[in-house]
């Protein structure tokens, strides 16, 4: 899937199937959580794949806000180092490579971040030093995602253009059609058909 069309078509999903994710596609993610930027290339970020029943059964009892994670079928703890006043921002670049190289093979994903701190800490050996700043469970949907156009601002109403007030407009973007968008390399994997970028753009604008 193009990258494009991952950021365009992917939903947090919060219900999974019971069919398995492949190793293969679990590497992919932690690779792609491994190859993400830090501030300063610090690396300070730790990870815990929990993958048994038993132990997502467990988190999501830790959590206050992610007992959906029990259906998961497998999920990431992100831990970060405090001392680095940049860390919460490595961890939003982390979690949204993970979500979307498992998106570009079809495997949703969702977050939480309400946890049970010292139980979870307990429960999973988490040192002290580290802060447990976001939790995400993947697994295939349990249904099929249509492709339902997302709830969001216009272009029109988040972006300005040189100074805040100016409004952004076409000629100013100035944009080529992007070829994934045009139908050259549909999102198939999730069985989703993306609007092309033109259709996309000028939608936005005229809201």
């Amino acid at each position: 899937m193009d990258v494009f069309d991952s950021i365009a078509t992917k939903l947090d999903v919060r219900q999974f199937s019971s069919q398995d994710v492949p190793s293969e596609i679990k590497r992919s993610v932690l690779e792609a959580a491994r190859l993400t930027g830090t501030g300063l290339n610090t690396q300070h970020w730790r990870f815990i794949m929990v993958e048994g029943k038993d132990r997502l059964k467990k988190l999501a009892e830790d959590s206050t806000s992610g007992m959906w994670v029990a259906s998961a079928n497998f999920a990431i703890i992100v831990l970060t180092n405090p001392k680095y006043n940049f860390h919460m921002i490595d961890a939003g670049r982390v979690l949204q490579n993970m979500q979307l190289a498992a998106w570009n093979m079809g495997v949703a994903s969702g977050l939480f971040t309400g946890v049970r701190d010292e139980k979870l800490r307990n429960d999973f050996a988490i040192p002290k030093e580290l802060n447990i700043t976001l939790t995400i469970g993947f697994g295939y949907p349990v249904r099929k995602l249509t492709g339902k156009k997302k709830d969001r601002m216009s272009i029109g109403e988040l972006f300005y253009h040189e100074k805040y007030g100016n409004p952004m407009t076409t000629q100013v973007l100035n944009v080529k059609p992007h070829m994934a968008l045009e139908g050259k390399t549909p999102a198939n994997a999730a069985g989703l058909n993306v609007k092309g970028w033109r259709e996309l753009l000028q939608e936005s604008l005229r809201r």
